[in-house]
């Protein structure tokens, strides 16, 4: 138990170390690029042709980034020195503030392309802009982007550099959104809706304060999923070894310290996400992690059955107890006890990650470090609630120890197998989760016959118990025969068999890919306002995509109200500049998202999907996208 907290502790120091600062203010919404830099174009009397920009106030031209060309041959332009910047983006350059010019001797017949880039301050930097110009008339025109006239590109759009190269976004022309948090302009391709996540509407009901008292009951709500149960055995251990010293008073404190230090660490957890502005569900949600906390939890539960012990050398141990005053003395036991709680938040990590990374999205977003880390901390308090009453009740509630203690054991032994079957689930093949449920059951069967109890009552409770958990493993074992994928729904591909498949049963969803903003903008301006768009999010990374894709896209009702959407599919395995800068547009944290678009590409408003996914509630937002 020691060995696997202490590898929680390193893991988790690990993952809350931040790599970038804090998202600034947000500016005033940018101008459409034809108002933040005029173009204008004549010939001097040398007759030379000079390129004129009127630039807006707040708004800078860079000097190296304008330039000519003719059939993809560059032309020489003259520009007269600028003011020297650092740019956030480009690094030392020269800039253009007020008014610009460019100055082309060359002659040239027929049309050319000028080429130009600016930014606005403390704000957005559009993406590169080109103008046709007729060398005879003078007349300017812009080039038809990948989507026609309005085609993404000729909006304001946010660049930043990802491995080395520069990846642009639009933003919205929303007044008092902040660049890159909001819609998209309506004639960029798509809209969207302005609805923020769970914590924006919170503070939109009830401000700070309803924050602060909601994520408490988030947490008591998800203390009891399946990933935090090993912290019940962990509290346990610790409290045990109090011995006769254990009283409900000592069982409040030492518990009260472990739930401290686990709401400690998710209060950590939120002020890095709000520092950093990177969402952890990357790192949490990762098949590695997950395949690590199903080894651990699968140790455990070997060590729960007696086949082994898990301590540190005796050299580590006596190193430790040196320096907290001796585990067994009364402020070594506090000590040890908050290690413990604070190295525990790696094993709830998932189960915070996913529900709640809309949460996370926005702390990251709006870099609200003091924000983040009040929110996580309720969070870890409302998840520890159930452990504090344990640790109370534990020392006046249980019996004393015995025999019966190795039966406690073994069960807790069955809880940390079950942990790990389900943690695992995601990343195994169709069908081989419910063979692996299927034979814990029957262990559980096993195990519930065998134990000697002379207890009449207890006796039969045992029996039922096992007679329950044979017929279940057994029904397990044929649904997964017969091709089933869902634990609760074992024979559902027999019940399908035998009957008549629904009009949207047997409709199997096919998703188109896209990885980039102008190839989005192109499907959806295909829909030609006629069909609903729904754009998904995912990657081989993503447990809880595997999730999604293995239990919910199949379900009959899920088919039927995608059934006549447009389907698109975003792949972030790969992570290059082109999707970087799709999330970005879209305000996407991570897999899994699913964005619901009408037919002429707004976002319908309250319908987004963040994390975990139910049939219900994918249905209802297909639902309600349709209605529109």
């Amino acid at each position: 138990m020691k060995l696997f907290s202490a590898s929680a502790f390193a893991l988790l120091a690990l993952v809350l170390l931040p790599s970038a600062g804090p998202a600034g203010a947000a500016p005033a919404a940018p101008l459409p690029v034809s108002e933040a830099f005029e173009l204008d174009v004549a010939r001097d009397a040398d007759g030379a042709l000079v390129f004129s920009w009127d630039i807006a106030p707040g708004y800078y031209l860079y000097r190296d980034h304008i330039s000519a060309q003719r059939d993809e041959t560059p032309l020489p332009l003259s520009t007269p020195p600028g003011t020297p910047k650092d740019d956030p983006v480009f690094g030392p350059t020269q800039v253009y503030t007020g008014a610009a010019t460019a100055r082309l001797e060359t002659p040239v017949f027929g049309t050319l392309e000028l080429t130009f880039q600016g930014c606005q301050d403390d704000g957005i930097c559009y993406a590169p802009e080109t103008r046709h110009v007729d060398a005879q008339t003078l007349e300017v025109s812009a080039p038809a982007g990948p989507g026609g006239p309005g085609a993404l590109g000729t909006g304001p759009e946010i660049a930043w550099t990802v491995g080395g190269e520069t990846a642009v976004a639009p933003v919205e022309a929303v007044p008092g959104t902040a660049p890159g948090a909001g819609s998209g302009p309506a004639d960029a391709g798509f809209e969207l809706a302005a609805s923020g996540g769970l914590v924006e509407g919170l503070l939109e009901r009830g401000g700070v304060l309803l924050v602060l008292a909601s994520f408490p009951l988030f947490g008591l709500l998800l203390a009891f999923t399946p990933c935090v149960f090993p912290m019940y055995p962990i509290l346990a251990g610790a409290l045990a070894r109090e011995g006769d010293k254990l009283t409900a008073r000592r069982g409040f404190v030492l518990s009260s310290i472990y739930v401290l230090s686990l709401s400690t660490a998710f209060g950590l957890l939120g002020a890095a996400a709000g520092w950093s502005g990177q969402n952890l569900q990357l790192v949490l949600q990762s098949p590695i992690t997950s395949g690590i906390l199903a080894a651990l939890f699968a140790v455990l539960a070997l060590s729960m059955f007696g086949l082994f012990e898990l301590q540190l050398p005796g050299s580590w141990t006596n190193w430790v107890a040196a320096r907290t005053g001796g585990l067994g003395g009364s402020g070594g036991s506090k000590r040890s006890t908050a290690l413990l709680g604070f190295s525990s938040a790696l094993i709830v990590g998932p189960c915070v990650t996913v529900p709640l990374a809309g949460a996370l999205l926005y702390i990251a977003q709006t870099a609200d470090v003091g924000l983040g880390a009040a929110a996580l901390f309720g969070l870890g308090l409302g998840k520890g609630l159930p452990l504090i009453v344990m640790g109370t009740l534990g020392g006046q509630a249980l019996p004393r120890a015995g025999a019966w203690m190795e039966g406690v054991k073994q069960i807790f032994g069955f809880g940390f197998l079950a942990t790990a079957i389900w943690t695992v689930a995601p990343l195994l093949p169709s069908g081989v989760d419910l063979a692996l449920w299927a034979a814990l059951l029957i262990a559980v069967a096993s195990f519930a016959v065998s134990v000697p109890l002379t207890n009449t009552t207890a006796l039969a409770s045992m029996r039922a118990v096992g007679g329950l958990a044979l017929v279940y493993g057994v029904i397990l074992l044929i649904g997964a025969s017969a091709g089933g994928t869902d634990p609760l729904k074992p024979l559902a591909p027999l019940a399908q068999r035998g009957g008549s498949a629904g009009s949207g049963e047997g409709r199997e969803l096919r998703f188109a890919a896209t990885g980039s903003i102008s190839d989005l903008q192109a499907r959806l301006a295909s829909a030609n306002g006629e069909r609903s768009t729904m754009v998904y999010f995912t990657a081989d990374w993503c447990v809880t995509c595997r999730v999604i894709e293995r239990s919910v896209f199949p379900d009959p009702q899920v088919r039927q109200s995608l059934g006549d959407f447009q389907l698109v599919k975003a792949d972030l395995t790969d992570f290059n500049a082109e999707n970087s800068a799709l999330m970005k547009a879209m305000r996407v944290a991570g897999p899994p998202t699913m964005i619901f678009f009408d037919g002429a590409g707004r976002e319908a408003a309250d319908t987004r999907l963040v994390g975990s996914v139910t049939v219900d509630a994918l249905t209802r937002s297909a639902h309600t996208t349709e209605r529109l």
